[in-house]
């Protein structure tokens, strides 16, 4: 009896230890994510802003016939 209660102590441990590694790696996926999507927003705002004209000269030049 008291083997199977070891058996069973050591299996939950196992398992908390499992449990808390993998609330750790999922914390860390999260913070990755928030910083991904920050990063894309912030290019979708560049990219807006250049389809925009707001990019400086060169949406000028792309304006003009292509004669000049």
């Amino acid at each position: 009896m008291s083997e199977n209660l070891q058996r069973l102590e050591e299996k939950i441990a196992y398992l908390e230890r499992h449990v808390a590694e993998q609330d750790k790696a999922m914390l860390e996926l999260s913070r990755e994510i928030d910083a991904l999507r920050r990063e894309l927003k912030a290019q979708r705002e560049r990219a807006t802003v250049r389809e925009t004209g707001g990019g400086g000269g060169e949406a000028e030049k792309d304006d003009r016939p292509p004669h000049y």
